[in-house]
């Protein structure tokens, strides 16, 4: 009896509201504001329903962190950007220093922008990842574009020289392009770089940072971030299907 009475007073709810948003143009002002703060609270609680069942239904699990990683990792990580849904899923003309998320900000040297940055579901069932990136350029009259990813304070907490850092990433690309992986280390005053060109010829790319050929002062490391960098990047689009962190010590020999 209940799921009836419950039915019969969505349906009238419903009627409430479209018949309202029929005749906005008419309703004497009063009655329109009244209305007003009526519908946004209700679009409040919507937006959030909205949100959080199809995080709930999407498909892989959203929050998820699974992926594989190689025997003795010591620290991984997704980024929330391809992990959670975002509460702006998009940004169009961005400007340099601009963040999507917590840990993504594009920089470039456009005077005019024609970018655009926007979270997008996975819902291929290879994908491990709940949610992608996409990177749109238009025209470009730039000379550098860069992704920058900023690492959680955990990718730094006793990290050593004998530390391998392993990048995993899903590239889709519109038309080939170079892109290159900077690993940046701040310890001190210095900040160690690492660059390694990210392979395009596979459908999963892995890209491995060797700590031990750096000059890294280990008791004053401080964060890391990596740069991914776009060489030439006008007129494509990049989807970012994935992106993983890990962290483990190289073998002894």
């Amino acid at each position: 009896m209940g799921g009836i009475i419950q039915r019969l007073y969505q349906r009238g709810l419903t009627r409430y509201w479209a018949r309202s948003a029929r005749s906005a143009m008419t309703t004497d002002l009063t009655t329109l504001r009244r209305q007003r703060a009526g519908a946004r609270k209700l679009r409040q609680h919507l937006n959030t329903l909205i949100s959080v069942s199809e995080s709930r239904l999407a498909l892989p699990l959203v929050g998820s962190i699974a992926f594989p990683t190689p025997h003795g990792t010591d620290w991984r990580w997704r980024p929330s950007v391809w992990r959670e849904p975002l509460p702006t899923v998009g940004v169009s003309a961005v400007q340099t220093n601009e963040t999507l998320g917590k840990e993504v900000t594009l920089f470039h040297d456009c005077n005019v922008s024609e970018l655009t940055l926007r979270q997008l579901r996975n819902t291929r069932e290879a994908d491990l990842a709940p949610f992608g990136l996409r990177m749109d350029v238009f025209r470009f009259d730039g000379s550098f574009l860069s992704l920058a990813i900023d690492l959680p304070f955990e990718a730094v907490d006793g990290l050593k020289r004998n530390h391998l850092i392993r990048l995993n990433t899903i590239v889709e690309l519109e038309k080939p392009l170079e892109i290159f992986a900077r690993l940046n280390i701040k310890h001190g005053p210095n900040t160690e770089q690492i660059v390694r060109e990210v392979p395009l010829d596979t459908d999963e790319m892995t890209v491995e940072f060797d700590l031990a050929y750096s000059k890294l002062n280990e008791k004053r490391v401080e964060k890391m971030w990596v740069d991914f960098i776009f060489e030439g990047p006008e007129m494509n689009q990049v989807v970012l299907r994935d992106l993983t962190f890990s962290r483990r010590p190289r073998a002894e020999f």
